[in-house]
């Protein structure tokens, strides 16, 4: 490229307004999740998860995004005077509501008439006949009202501490009370202990099931808890709190201890969001907001629960198949089965695709390492694997039995903070030597060791992942895993557990790309090359799958290449900064999201790179805080035939998707795709459920 070609180039990418906004294009993941929802040809149980999905998205975007976004705007509790994040405050909480009432008019409008039709009925006071309401009431009386604390607010009594995203009632009453004092509003806290949705006994629910939720019930007897005053009005209301764990990781000197103490802080954060029934009457709403100081933006009135992702619990009393997905077997690799796990890792590489193959591989490595007298030592990174887990029990078994067992535990994984502290503690107290990675950085890196002695001399086997030890999510979430006893691969996945727990500065590594030392500039190397490749005439091509990509020097860097002629196509489930298909900057790149059956999470970086056909499988997004502020790894896929692997299971059928596919415009939108003409439609992951589901038998590779 001439130098004046350049500058101008340069001047494009460096000009404001090139870059989509992060928050919204989160939104706009929910927007295409909410789609889900509405798609007739999905189950209605499943319709239903997907708007308890949809929720439990939207609780975490407030707590940790909007929660940040307050508290840069905040200045001794005012908003300050930045225009810009004033802007996008407003731009967010138009879209959050907009959202809020589509989502709650599906459910009301369509999923749980359709439910109805089909014989499950969650069934509101007025919809109760006398047999079901003596029932609802005798349930009140033994099982709820014992465990209700009403409270009366006056000066004796202040308003009660709101636990973070708890069901409650405010209730405003006439007369007096027992002491002749006009006490006028009255909170009640609906107890945790009880179930949200109530299944009513099967003598009572004719035509199908029936259900009630607790809030229905509470509504319907909360007068009981005022003997001798009038309810004028109630409504029931959630609170959403600031729930980002900080500790001062420079001065604390036991992590674990200092995270247990900030754990139960998390339930009283600021206040960031106030839901109320949509017939909350006004004066009992601003009361709300003025004991939370909360401004109108931050009220949700909403037609239904406050809290819809509890109804996950009623997706999980209806057993009815036909209302929910086809089962799926996750397949096994054929040489696996009735053979020495390490005999045939020695043989080759493995790779597995989860869920499309099953999760159990990774488990029985692990289980086999812990009680094999050859192995002499396991060590495994641990960011999610929840509170119960056979592989963590693996490892208990492993120290048990006297082996060195070193486990890199995240204490800082968002909501799995007290899971991981369980595990660290029973680890620690079975022998095993437990360290919490590197103060600053998070530890988001899937890696597991297992060194083991043979002949007399020791041997490494590997698993590098782009997901999770967690039972539950490996069958939900896409990720890719590979296990291998490649020495060089072995060797720096070993010199990488060595950097995290001596904290010595890592070896120059010559296979893995190791965040926040080398990821970042190998990923901006390779894209540059693939430009450079370009600008010499040659085909130059990437396509990458991820979660998320915000990174603006990364965004910039495929601007550039994009200029050069690259053909970039980017698949990316979630946020997405970066303005595809325009003219002068990035008329080269496409950009997509598939929304489907199982949450997109693997992570692959593809460069055609003169036909190399370089292929990075890892556990980083294309963000800052995976770049520079966590240890995270990117491995390359060397064995060819598994190279093609990925490259045909991974994102070909995610390019080809018509079904489940959502193309990004410049301005941010999505459109979706659908099949044209004589296309038939296609979907990636029914095509990989097919592909490698139980019932397939072919050989690795």
């Amino acid at each position: 490229m001439k130098p004046d070609n350049m500058m101008a180039a340069a001047g494009r990418i460096a000009r404001p307004g090139i870059y989509l906004d992060r928050e919204l294009s989160m939104l706009s993941f929910n927007r295409r999740v909410l789609t889900q929802a509405e798609d007739k040809s999905i189950p209605l149980l499943e319709r239903l998860r997907y708007l308890c999905i949809v929720s439990n998205n939207l609780d975490e975007f407030f707590e940790v995004r909007v929660a940040s976004l307050l508290a840069q705007a905040s200045i001794d509790g005012d908003l300050s005077e930045s225009p810009a994040l004033v802007a996008t405050l407003e731009r967010i909480s138009a879209e959050c509501h907009d959202l809020v009432a589509h989502q709650y008019a599906i459910l009301n409008t369509e999923v749980l008439p359709q439910l109805s039709v089909k014989g499950v009925h969650l069934l509101r006071h007025t919809e109760r006949n006398a047999a079901q309401r003596a029932w609802v009431k005798s349930y009140f009386d033994s099982q709820v009202r014992p465990l209700l604390t009403p409270i009366g607010l006056d000066p004796a009594h202040p308003f009660p501490q709101v636990v973070n995203k708890s069901l409650n009632f405010i209730i405003s009453l006439s007369g007096k009370d027992a002491f002749g004092r006009g006490t006028a509003i009255a909170i009640v806290k609906a107890p945790r202990v009880l179930p949200r949705v109530i299944r009513l006994p099967d003598e009572l629910s004719k035509n199908g099931v029936a259900f009630c939720l607790l809030s229905s019930i509470i509504h319907a007897h909360i007068s009981d808890l005022f003997t001798g005053r009038e309810v004028i009005a109630y409504s029931q209301f959630r609170l959403t709190r600031d729930s980002d764990l900080w500790v001062d990781e420079e001065e604390v000197k036991n992590l674990r201890q200092a995270l247990q103490g900030e754990l139960q802080s998390r339930q009283f954060g600021a206040a960031v969001r106030l839901e109320v029934a949509k017939n909350c009457p006004e004066d009992l709403a601003q009361f709300l907001l003025n004991q939370f100081a909360l401004d109108r933006s931050r009220l949700y009135p909403v037609n239904g629960p406050v809290n819809m992702v509890r109804l996950s619990e009623l997706i999980d009393h209806v057993k009815t198949p036909a209302l929910r997905f086809p089962p799926f077997v996750s397949g096994s690799p054929p040489r696996l089965v009735n053979n020495d796990i390490f005999a045939t890792i020695q043989k080759q590489d493995i790779l597995l695709h989860h869920p499309f193959q099953s999760f159990q591989t990774v488990v029985d490595f692990i289980r086999s390492a812990a009680n094999d007298p050859n192995v002499v030592a396991i060590k495994q990174t641990i960011y999610r694997t929840g509170m119960s887990s056979d592989l963590m029990e693996s490892l208990l078994t492993a120290a048990r039995l006297g082996k060195e067992v070193t486990v890199i535990v995240e204490l800082k994984a968002r909501f799995d903070e007290e899971a991981n502290i369980n595990w660290a503690d029973r680890l620690e107290h079975a022998g095993a030597q437990v360290v919490y990675g590197v103060v600053g950085l998070k530890t988001h890196a899937k890696l597991a060791l297992v060194i083991r002695r043979e002949e007399g001399t020791l041997r490494y086997y590997a698993h590098l992942g782009t997901g999770n030890y967690h039972a539950t999510t490996t069958k939900l979430y896409t990720d890719f895993g590979l296990l291998t006893a490649h020495p060089k691969l072995t060797d720096e996945v070993n010199e990488v557990f060595i950097h995290l727990t001596s904290l010595t500065k890592p070896k120059k590594l010559q296979h893995l790309w190791l965040a926040p030392f080398a990821l970042h500039n190998e990923l901006i190397k390779a894209i540059r090359n693939e430009a450079k490749i370009a600008r010499l005439g040659r085909p130059g091509r990437i396509v990458a799958k991820m979660n998320a990509l915000v990174d603006e020097s990364v965004v910039r860097a495929l601007y550039a290449a994009s200029h050069d002629g690259v053909k970039i196509e980017l698949i990316v489930r979630g946020a997405c900064s970066l303005k595809p298909g325009v003219p002068g900057l990035s008329e080269n790149i496409r950009v997509r999201s598939i929304i489907g059956r199982f949450l997109e999470h693997s992570r692959i970086y593809y460069f055609r790179n003169d036909l190399a056909h370089d292929v990075y499988l890892s556990s980083a997004d294309w963000m800052n805080r995976n770049l520079f502020r966590r240890i995270e790894v990117a491995f390359p896929v060397l064995d060819k035939a598994l190279k093609k692997r990925v490259i045909s299971e991974g994102l070909d059928p995610y390019l080809k998707d018509n079904s489940n596919a959502w193309e990004l415009e410049p301005d941010g939108q999505y459109l979706r795709r659908t099949a044209r003409g004589k296309q038939s439609p296609y979907s990636a992951q029914q095509h990989l459920m097919q592909q490698l589901g139980a019932h397939i038998t072919e050989d690795i590779g």
